[in-house]
């Protein structure tokens, strides 16, 4: 999909459909995707019930295609994980982490749970196989429009990249060819857009060392020589970031 088209979620294949949630903002872009997975008839798992409201969570209720078995968070950042106590209570269903558990088989649909810290310490990424494909959730490790945040000091770059090569991996050596993001529109070039994430935060490492040269290092002085154009409602996104990556500079070069 063009990722400048307006996204609305919907159904993405015959077990994989995404509720987008009615939460748009300059930070969740069209708002926060909520994905369910399963076989027609079978068990479903909701991954990121999005915020608590009611509307939205009774519609996830109504769409899934068999019982709702789990509910996973791919991090715990607000607009992702504010449903999920009040769906967990509306389905009956736990809330699970990648601490509690690794994967989970719905019969023909397997799901895989993978550590990728980076925009949040505590971020996970998803893969998944069934009849219709193979996917990789990437919760806000990557996003279907722009760049995410590295949100520091929780979110450390070095780690994120080491998540986004893990990723990478996981994409050429299953044959993921569906990119399912947390929010914005699906890729079918997921190793392209793991490239292009990484190349364009590599730009950034160079465009902050040549504003440091200016002399001022100051998180909000660099803010203003590298991000000049962003928009004041997401300044503080570009300053975390800044802040992750004056840390990186000076304490975890990239080769």
């Amino acid at each position: 999909m063009n990722s400048q088209q307006e996204w609305t979620g919907g159904l993405i294949a015959a077990d994989v459909r995404c509720v987008l949630a009615p939460n748009p903002s300059p930070w969740t872009l069209e708002g926060t995707n909520t994905y369910l997975i399963g076989e027609v008839g079978g068990r479903a798992v909701v991954i990121d019930p999005g915020p608590a409201q009611a509307s939205h969570l009774e519609r996830v209720s109504q769409l899934a295609q068999g019982p709702i078995a789990a509910i996973v968070l791919t991090h715990a950042h607000i607009d992702h994980s504010e449903g999920a106590p009040d769906l967990s209570q509306l389905v009956g269903a736990p809330v699970i982490s990648s601490r509690e558990i690794d994967g989970l088989d719905l019969g023909s649909v397997e799901l895989r749970m993978h550590r990728t810290p980076g925009h949040s310490s505590d971020s996970i990424s998803i893969t998944a196989s069934s009849p219709t494909g193979r996917y990789l959730l990437s919760g806000d490790t990557i996003l279907g429009r722009g760049t995410t945040l590295v949100a520091h000091p929780d979110g450390i770059l070095s780690e994120y990249f080491d998540s986004l090569r893990l990723l990478r991996d996981h994409c050429n050596e299953q044959g993921i060819n569906t990119l399912l993001p947390g929010h914005g529109p699906i890729s079918d070039t997921p190793v392209a857009l793991i490239d292009f994430y990484e190349k364009h935060r590599l730009q950034r490492l160079e465009q902050i060392r040549e504003a440091m040269k200016l002399g001022d290092n100051s998180v909000e002085a660099i803010t203003n020589a590298v991000y000049s154009d962003v928009k004041p409602e997401v300044r503080i996104a570009a300053e975390l970031t800044v802040a992750a990556q004056l840390h990186y500079l000076h304490n975890e070069p990239y080769s």
